[in-house]
């Protein structure tokens, strides 16, 4: 069986995080969402651990060889943990890919048998990020369709009440 690993902070998960995933569900078997932690990126996330779990899970539960888990380690601890032998990143444009190569090579060190694939984004996305979508959210700006529903509700409220 072909197992690839799907990891990110996902905070909030995007349209565009679940087209990624999407896509690698259509070519491996079964495909492991490592929600990572990620206390120290950004100044800690907006959204609880298991929060970004179920937003993932309700976004995805049409797909059957998709399985979410959070995690607390180095990636390919989590892929050695999880059996998956390739771990998959959406690249949305040469900033990103700068960035994923030199993660890619640093796993590569740490094992070799685990490979890194990219997914590159689909146009509709390629502007998209969880970061870009937070700021549009605490503008008051609209994030339907960037978003699932559930997300886009979550935002609203969430950044409401710090205000």
């Amino acid at each position: 069986m072909s197992r690839a690993l799907c990891p990110g902070t996902y905070d909030p998960v995007t349209n565009g995080h679940l087209d990624v995933i999407e896509r690698a569900a259509a070519i491996f078997d079964a495909v492991v969402v490592g929600v990572a932690l990620s206390p120290d990126k950004g100044g800690g996330p907006l959204f609880g651990l298991e929060e970004r779990v179920t937003f993932i899970e309700n976004a995805l539960s049409h797909l059957d060889n998709v399985e979410v888990r959070p995690f607390d380690s180095l990636l390919v601890e989590f892929a050695q943990e999880t059996d998956a032998k390739v771990i998959i990143k959406g690249l949305r444009a040469v900033t990103d890919f700068e960035r994923e190569f030199q993660m890619a090579q640093l796993n590569y060190r740490l094992d070799q048998s685990v490979e890194t694939m990219f997914i590159m984004s689909v146009p509709e996305y390629a502007y998209l990020s969880s970061s870009a979508v937070k700021e549009i959210a605490r503008h008051g700006g609209s994030v339907a369709g960037l978003v699932p529903d559930a997300v886009c509700e979550a935002l609203i409220s969430r950044l409401h009440q710090s205000l």
